[in-house]
C-alpha cells in the first residue's frame, strides 16, 4: 500500500504492455492486460499518496487496520483486500474531476479487455489500439499529479505513446466536426424556411426542458445551431469547509433543435461544453450532511 512501490510497479507493467503492443497483434492480449494492471497501480499510487485507506476495501476491517497503521492487530499484509481498477478510477475521478479525461463509461473498454484476458483469455484484438490509448490518456494526468517525469515513465516508448494519443485526438476532432456539420444541416432543414420571430417561438418551446433525463442538467448554448441545449453531468462538491460549492461535471450534451448529441469522449472538442459549471444548488444536498453551525448564531449573538 506504499505509493512509491505502486508507481514503480505501474511503470514495470506499462513497459511490458508497450513492449507487447509493439510486438504486434499476436501479443495484444498481453498488451491490454498489462496496461490495465499498470493503470490500476498508477491510480492506486495517487490514492495511497493521500492515504493508504483510500485503496482498501472499506468493508474489510483487517485491511483498514493495515491502512491506518494498526496492522499488528490484523491478519498478514498478504491478506489485504484492495479496490479494483473501476473503483480506483471512480475515487480518483472524484478527487480530480477536471483533470481526468476518461470518465466511467469511457473506462469500460479498458476494464473489460483487462478482465476478459485475465479471467477467460478473451479479448477483441481489433479494439486493442483504442483500448490501449484509453490507458495512456488516463495515465498522463495522474503522472502529472504524482510529479513523475513522463520520459522516465514511458521510457523508450515515449514516441509510441505520443503517436497513439495524437492519432486518437485527431480522430476525435474529426468526429466532433462531423457531428457539427450534420446538426447544422438538420437545423437548416427544420427551421431555415421560417421567419425569425416564428422560429424563435418554436425554438423556445422545444428547447425549454432537458432531454437527457439522467443525472443533473443545466442549459447551455448549442455550438452547432446556437439554440439552448442541455448539458448533463454529475455533481461534485468542491471547496474548503464552510465554502463548498456544487459543480456540474459534464458527461453529455443534447440539443433538441438540431439533434446534436455528444458523449463525454467528444465534449472537450466542442468549445466549452466540458467545462465545469457552478450550480445554485446547496452543496449539502449532495454531501448528505448538515452545514456547519455558526456558533455566534447558535448562541444567539
Amino acid at each position: 500500500m506504499n505509493s512509491e512501490q505502486l508507481k514503480t510497479s505501474s511503470q514495470r507493467w506499462m513497459n511490458a504492455a508497450l513492449a507487447a503492443f509493439a510486438g504486434g497483434s499476436k501479443s495484444y492480449d498481453f498488451a491490454v492486460h498489462h496496461a490495465g494492471v499498470a493503470a490500476e497501480h498508477l491510480l492506486k499510487a495517487y490514492l495511497a499518496g493521500i492515504h493508504p485507506a483510500l485503496i482498501v476495501d472499506g468493508r474489510h476491517f483487517d485491511s483498514l487496520l493495515h491502512a491506518t497503521g494498526l496492522g499488528s492487530h490484523a491478519a498478514p499484509l498478504t491478506k489485504v483486500k484492495t479496490i479494483g481498477l473501476a473503483d480506483a478510477h471512480e475515487r480518483v475521478l472524484k478527487l480530480l474531476p477536471r483533470k481526468i479525461p476518461i470518465d466511467k463509461k469511457a473506462l469500460e473498454p479498458l476494464a473489460d479487455a483487462r478482465n476478459g484476458v485475465a479471467h477467460s483469455a478473451i479479448h477483441d484484438s481489433t479494439q486493442a489500439e483504442a483500448v490501449f490509448t484509453i490507458c495512456l490518456r488516463l495515465a498522463d494526468p495522474v503522472l502529472e499529479e504524482l510529479k513523475v517525469d513522463p520520459a522516465s515513465y514511458w521510457g523508450p516508448y515515449l514516441v509510441l505513446h505520443d503517436k497513439l494519443v495524437d492519432e486518437q485526438v485527431r480522430q476525435e476532432r474529426v468526429a466532433a466536426e462531423a457531428l457539427l456539420v450534420k446538426a447544422r444541416s438538420l437545423f437548416e432543414q427544420r427551421f431555415g424556411h421560417m421567419p425569425r420571430k416564428e422560429r424563435d417561438v418554436v425554438l423556445a418551446a422545444i428547447t425549454s426542458k432537458p432531454m437527457i433525463m439522467m443525472g443533473r442538467e443545466t442549459p447551455k448554448t448549442c455550438p452547432a445551431c446556437g439554440a439552448q441545449g442541455w448539458v448533463a453531468g454529475e455533481v461534485n462538491v468542491q471547496g474548503v469547509a464552510g465554502q463548498e460549492g456544487a459543480y456540474l461535471i459534464p458527461y453529455g450534451f443534447h440539443c433538441a433543435a438540431c439533434d446534436l448529441e455528444v458523449g463525454s469522449k467528444l465534449l472537450p472538442h466542442l468549445g466549452d461544453l466540458d467545462e465545469e459549471i457552478l450550480l445554485d444548488d446547496d452543496p449539502y444536498d449532495y454531501l448528505g450532511d448538515e452545514p456547519p453551525v455558526d456558533e455566534d448564531i447558535y448562541r444567539g449573538r
